[in-house]
Formats: C-alpha cells, sequence, structure tokens
C-alpha cells in the first residue's frame, strides 16, 4: 500500500474530528470538515446505522493510524513493540508514537503539521545526537538532542522558524532552545501529557480480537 497523498480534508472528516493535518489552515475558517461536517463521498450525508463494536475499534484505529501518518504494516509494528513494553499497552502505543523523530519535529515547533515534518525528516535537515538522521520512524530516548542540521539553518524556511517557533506551546516532556532549533527529550510523555484526542483501549480491543 502506497502512502496516500489525496486530499487531506478527505481523511479528517471521514474520523468525524480535526485531525490537524494541514497545520495553521485546521484553525481558520477553511478547514474542510468546518465547512462540510459530514464524511466525504456520494453518501456521506445519509443517516447512517449506528456502528458496530467492531467499526468502533476500527475507526479509533484508523484515527490514530491517520494522525500520526503511519502506514498499517508500521502501525502494527509499534503495537507488537508496546504490548512487549511494561505497563499499559494502549499508553505505551501512544508514546512510542509521540517518540517518533517525525512527531518530534512537529512537537518542538520545527514544522506546521506531521506530514511537513515527515518532509523535513526525509530531506535530511534534522540531526539526532550529532547525527543526520533521516529516518521519520526513528524512535528517540531520553536524552536524545534533535536539531537542525548548521548546513539548513541557512534555509529561508529555518530562518523565518527561529523567529516564531519560541512562541509556540512545548509539550512537558521535551525542551526546546529556540535561537540554535534545538531541542531535548527530558522524560518519556504521560497520557496526560499527551493532548491527542484518542481512545487507546479500543485500539489494544482492536488488535486483540
Amino acid at each position: 500500500m502506497a502512502r496516500y497523498t489525496g486530499p487531506v480534508c478527505r481523511i479528517c472528516r471521514r474520523e468525524g474530528q480535526k485531525l490537524f493535518l494541514k497545520g495553521e489552515r485546521c484553525l481558520g475558517p477553511k478547514c474542510g470538515i468546518e465547512r462540510r461536517r459530514y464524511a466525504p463521498g456520494q453518501h456521506g450525508q445519509a443517516r447512517g446505522r449506528k456502528p458496530s463494536e467492531f467499526g468502533l475499534q476500527l475507526r479509533e484505529k484508523q484515527k490514530c493510524r491517520r494522525t500520526y501518518g503511519v502506514l498499517e504494516r508500521q502501525f502494527r509494528k509499534h503495537f507488537t513493540v508496546a504490548s512487549r513494553m511494561p505497563g499499559v499497552t494502549g499508553e505505551n502505543l501512544l508514546r512510542v508514537l509521540e517518540l517518533r523523530l517525525d512527531n518530534l519535529v512537529y512537537r518542538l515547533g520545527l514544522a506546521d503539521s506531521r506530514p511537513q515534518a515527515r518532509q523535513i525528516v526525509r530531506h535530511g535537515h534534522i540531526m539526532v545526537n550529532g547525527r543526520k538522521t533521516n529516518i521519520p520512524s526513528f524512535i528517540a530516548k531520553v536524552g536524545d538532542v534533535i536539531t537542525v542540521r548548521p548546513q539548513s539553518r541557512d534555509r529561508e524556511y529555518f530562518q523565518a522558524r527561529a523567529q516564531i517557533v519560541g512562541s509556540r506551546i512545548i509539550p512537558d516532556w521535551l525542551i526546546l532552545d529556540a535561537p540554535t532549533l534545538t531541542g531535548r527529550v527530558v522524560s518519556v510523555p504521560r497520557r496526560d501529557q499527551i493532548d491527542t484526542r484518542l481512545s487507546e483501549q479500543l485500539i489494544v480491543e482492536y488488535y486483540s480480537r
């Protein structure tokens, strides 16, 4: 399966909530879900049946997967890793997703959306602990330092980003030095520090069938 490249507003409408796939546009009046609060497609406005238990589990899994921009095969791998970790599997899954490099670039304010963050990582603009890392699925650990490569800081995009990144709200489990565009993971995020609107227990139930 290839990565989805169609209109991302359709994804938000299908899941019934904003997944913030287009950055600042999702906060304004041009947001697709604000203009059309129904599912896409020919029968999107039709009155649907009450979803089954499996349907609820599937939708929650798809919502999580699409929020973080992960394909099914990789998402299942993340779930397998989370299920082997001590603690609550659903919360472990969200922690693994939050510690992905593309998500960290987004959380640090170096990108307006996760898709944009993934592109920045893919193009080789990011270093982890002083080494160039162009793998969006790289899982960071506590103490890892994420920074923009010195060769990339002179680019117009990152110069503009350095001026505004200090005004972004950074999660408590991360710290950011705005002038140098450098962040560090100071702790593993707790569930109450992850603002993603998801019911992770439904995802666990889906994979436990």
